[in-house]
């Protein structure tokens, strides 16, 4: 489904809302996921106001894909109408006196049912059962799906989500989120998605654009973000993990064990996950469930023994006094782990910065929930 041509998203604009004084400066890739990330009042649902055309910020630009949507010093602010923007609210907006079709309908160019956007969207999102539904007959989860579906078939050029789950239980989030993952790979055009939630984040970001106070205070792919500084302060010593890129490498089935190749590097084993040799997926892998052995072990029930060296240390105390150590590992070029130590055990190892040692990590312990179907 090639719906625009791929240039991107440039925002840069400063707002005064409230006691916010709003100083965005960000560029957002041509296709794939883009996550806004950050706490209630960050700025983020404003971010995507100011490219629908929703809000008219004091100064600044907003350009998508060589197009100027938004220009103060030219004069310039396209109208919504023409923006050619999809919008998905966290509530899904369905007109009650209209059916699923009707409702489906509404915006488009062309109201013909056998255009192949028609059905391709509706293959997209699995709407063919409801379409002679009314709103009040559907869950919130497919009120959520067929508002998606709306904001695709009006052929945007790029496709705004605020917080499109914020509204719904946990079944009905887990009934949705499939989808959402699917959209990547079968639209072309890049989506932005604003949200607060760890778990969304690590489910459907490319691209990740950390938020704070009207200001982007880190922006990157999601494993570079993730391994941030900037992303510290919303991790907890026990959450603190590594993100990886990989791909399945060999299913052992006999074991129920999957080998993947973390950054298509380095190999390690995980609980079994579906799929076929080159599939690819994202992988955490939480500090804490990582140790470190100054010699080779022998004879051990753990499955993963990696030769490593220390690149960083970091010195952490949490809200009960406990004294801990953050270990930067470098695995291989552009391939680090990190694991969350005691003081005793960075005192009684003796570590140092460019030591090398083995880091051990339990395949039990990296389970479904840490590895992702993905598609990059």
């Amino acid at each position: 489904m090639n719906m625009a041509m791929n240039q991107g998203l440039k925002v840069e604009f400063q707002q005064q809302l409230g006691d916010t004084c709003l100083a965005i400066d960000v560029e957002i890739p041509a296709s794939g996921i883009t996550v806004l990330f950050g706490r209630s009042g960050a700025g983020k649902t404003s971010v995507i106001n100011a490219v629908s055309g929703l809000s008219s910020p004091d100064s600044g630009i907003v350009c998508l894909n060589g197009r100027m949507l938004l220009n103060t010093q030219a004069g310039i602010n396209v109208p919504i109408e023409q923006r050619k923007v999809g919008y998905v609210f966290q509530e899904a907006r369905l007109f009650p006196h209209y059916t699923v079709r009707g409702n489906l309908r509404y915006g488009m160019k062309s109201h013909h049912d056998n255009s192949s956007m028609w059905h391709d969207v509706i293959d997209l999102l699995a709407l063919e059962p409801l379409l002679a539904r009314y709103p009040n007959a559907l869950s919130g989860g497919e009120k959520q799906r067929v508002a998606i579906a709306r904001a695709l078939l009006s052929n945007p050029e790029i496709l705004l989500m605020d917080e499109p789950l914020a509204s719904l239980d946990l079944p009905r989030k887990r009934e949705v989120m499939p989808f959402l993952e699917h959209l990547a790979q079968r639209i072309n055009i890049p989506i932005v998605y604003v949200t607060h939630s760890i778990d969304e984040l690590l489910r459907l970001a490319h691209y990740l654009v950390l938020m704070e106070q009207g200001r982007v205070i880190e922006s990157g792919l999601v494993e570079e973000v993730w391994r941030s500084q900037a992303m510290h302060p919303w991790l907890g010593v026990n959450e603190r993990s590594s993100l990886f890129s990989a791909s399945i490498h060999h299913q052992w089935e006999e074991y129920g064990l999957t080998e993947v190749l973390l950054n298509q590097q380095v190999p390690v084993w995980v609980q079994h996950c579906k799929g076929v040799q080159g599939d690819a997926l994202r992988v955490q892998i939480r500090a804490t469930d990582v140790s470190i052995a100054l010699d080779k072990p022998t004879n051990t029930s753990i499955r993963n023994v990696l030769a490593v060296y220390v690149a960083e240390i970091r010195h952490l105390h949490n809200d009960n006094a406990a004294r801990y150590v953050e270990i930067r590992l470098n695995l291989a070029p552009d391939c680090e782990l990190w694991a969350t130590i005691s003081e005793w055990a960075l005192h009684e190892l003796n570590l140092e910065v460019g030591q090398r040692l083995y880091a051990q990590i339990k395949g039990v312990s990296i389970s479904q929930r840490d590895v992702i179907p993905f598609t990059s």
